[in-house]
């Protein structure tokens, strides 16, 4: 089974501190790689995905990304602003889920960066998400071909997808991408106020709910200033 979402949450508030000093005066999001804001290579990801409505979450600096995806048409902006409010990356979801919808939606982090392989990882994940099996369903890439990761993963993965957390101390060949489809229902219950959606992981993992597939291509981890010109690098020699 597969589905299309049309809909997608990018998470877009953080203060971007490992940036600094790009972030002094500029939030994360709008950093360019390879001329063109960290946001828009996400948003030019969900407009040839299908995507026809993007909510997008800010709270430091909210002002510049307003006015920078004011005029965007493809996908269409909805800005959730939180800049009275600390939500986390679950509360956001929470207050973004009257606008989602009942329908699993693509949620991508806003400084997540890629290249693909013969195929677009979003179609990928659209293919692989199976409701009645998964409840979230991520991008995983691994560890040791990642530009600019330098961890010991998140989760390890069965042949059928399955996931499986990392242990304290352990080692794991798969770190999560940035990129996945969720189901609504996963936050029925879900807590009110500032929480991490981390905790939707693991309440997904312990009912076996939590799948991965593995990303095909090239993941850019890009979480300092030294790592903007790795990931230009990489871009570069990608089309060159």
């Amino acid at each position: 089974m597969s589905v299309q979402p049309t809909k997608a949450m990018v998470l877009a508030a953080g203060f971007g501190v490992r940036m600094r000093p790009l972030t002094d005066r500029m939030p994360k999001p709008l950093v360019r790689v390879a001329g063109e804001p960290l946001l828009d290579h996400v948003l030019d990801k969900l407009a040839a995905a299908g995507v026809s409505e993007a909510v997008v979450n800010v709270h430091y600096l909210p002002d510049q990304i307003i006015e920078h995806t004011r005029l965007r048409k493809k996908p269409r902006i909805i800005i959730s602003d939180e800049r009275d409010h600390v939500l986390g990356t679950g509360g956001a979801v929470v207050k973004a889920l009257p606008i989602l919808g009942n329908a699993p939606f693509f949620h991508l982090n806003a400084d997540t960066m890629w290249i693909d392989g013969v195929r677009p990882n979003l179609a990928r994940l659209a293919e692989a998400f199976d409701p009645a099996r998964m409840d979230i369903l991520l991008l995983m890439a691994p560890t040791t071909s990642s530009i600019g990761y330098t961890g010991r993963g998140d989760y390890s993965m069965l042949p059928d997808g399955a996931l499986r957390k990392r242990r304290e101390l352990q080692v794991v060949p798969f770190v999560y991408a940035g990129a996945a489809i969720m189901s609504p229902s996963l936050f029925a219950d879900a807590p009110s106020g500032e929480f991490s959606l981390t905790k939707m992981f693991d309440r997904a993992n312990e009912q076996e709910r939590l799948f991965g597939l593995r990303l095909d291509g090239v993941w850019m981890h890009v979480g300092t200033p030294d790592a903007v010109q790795a990931a230009e690098e990489a871009l570069l020699e990608s089309v060159a």
